[in-house]
């Protein structure tokens, strides 16, 4: 094929691609109106896409892609496979007294799950009154106005480890998730993605620079889950997770699962080939393939591709980059 075809053909699948996208910001059903909004992972929306929504999808799709056209075609098939609603459900099933010899609290059992259908992977964390006391203080700093009918369970002075209180306040947490998540633009804040998976991803940054990486590992892929679904709008989000797994399993000297878990991440990064795990996780790849005896020449390409465009730069690697994520 020559270049003009070529350049033809992506036009035309960009073109396709714009109809497509257009034609899917349709209004919902009178029954989906009176539904919870939910999240949708390609960002099909009631109202009108937002500017920076636009400006995202632009530039993945944009013509000056270094994609080719069966890049660009795998790409979009991706997105639409991602393509359908997505809502989560919050249960509080329990609780557990931790007692020091300084302090007492109450820790809540979150189950989040994915509904409409059978969900195996469901997520399992604790977090305790002040965690969500901090939540709710960062969301009103951030949010007042989205937040102005938004109740929160107060402090009692006495019987707060009563049966009756922590029953209550059981109901009242799931309740309070559930209407934060129902809010757009509080489910995709970084606050609110903090305060489920933050506690995790710090403790297993901590096992993975003491070298604990069995530990790591088990974390990690216990909070991937949850991220990817939290954060179906921005997939490039959960690249440092998923390349935190890669350093594991290399570590560990499980070549073939970290390189399946790179190869995750990289399709997370073919339309972002400045971001700072781009080039350390190629690099990494690149070794992995070649022992694996994979083909290595199309990884070693972009490399030197990339290395053409871009003045010498100090470049970490995978490793060095992980050790410094969630570093207090």
């Amino acid at each position: 094929m020559d270049q003009d075809s070529h350049c033809t053909g992506e036009r035309e699948l960009l073109e396709a691609v714009s109809r497509i996208a257009t034609s899917s910001t349709t209004s919902p059903s009178d029954e989906e109106e009176n539904q919870p909004k939910a999240e949708i992972s390609c960002q099909v929306r009631k109202e009108s896409p937002e500017k920076d929504d636009i400006q995202d999808f632009s530039a993945a799709l944009s013509p000056n892609s270094s994609m080719t056209t069966k890049e660009l075609q795998e790409y979009w098939r991706n997105e639409k496979r991602q393509c359908k609603q997505i809502k989560l459900l919050f249960e509080i099933p329990s609780t557990r007294i931790v007692e020091h010899h300084l302090s007492k609290y109450v820790m809540y059992k979150i189950i989040i799950l994915q509904t409409g259908s059978f969900d195996s992977n469901k997520s399992v964390i604790e977090r305790r009154y002040s965690d969500f006391e901090k939540l709710h203080r960062n969301l009103l700093e951030e949010f007042s106005e989205e937040m102005e009918d938004v109740t929160f369970p107060k402090k009692t002075l006495t019987g707060n480890f009563t049966e009756e209180i922590i029953n209550e306040r059981k109901l009242a947490f799931k309740d309070y998730l559930r209407l934060l998540y129902s809010m757009k633009y509080i489910r995709r804040s970084k606050k609110f993605i903090d305060f489920l998976t933050r506690p995790e991803l710090q403790e297993a940054y901590g096992c993975l620079r003491g070298g604990q990486y069995t530990k790591a590992l088990e974390i990690l892929l216990e909070v991937i889950g949850l991220q990817e679904r939290l954060t179906r709008g921005n997939p490039v989000a959960i690249v440092p997770t998923l390349c935190a797994i890669v350093v594991c399993h290399k570590d560990l000297e499980n070549p073939a699962s970290a390189f399946e878990y790179g190869e995750k991440a990289l399709s997370r990064l073919r339309v972002h080939t400045s971001h700072r795990y781009y080039i350390p996780l190629l690099d990494t790849m690149i070794t992995l393939a070649y022992e694996l005896g994979k083909d290595f020449l199309s990884l070693q390409e972009k490399l030197e591709e990339w290395k053409t465009k871009k003045d010498p730069v100090r470049v970490f690697t995978l490793k060095e980059l992980a050790v410094r994520e969630y570093v207090r």
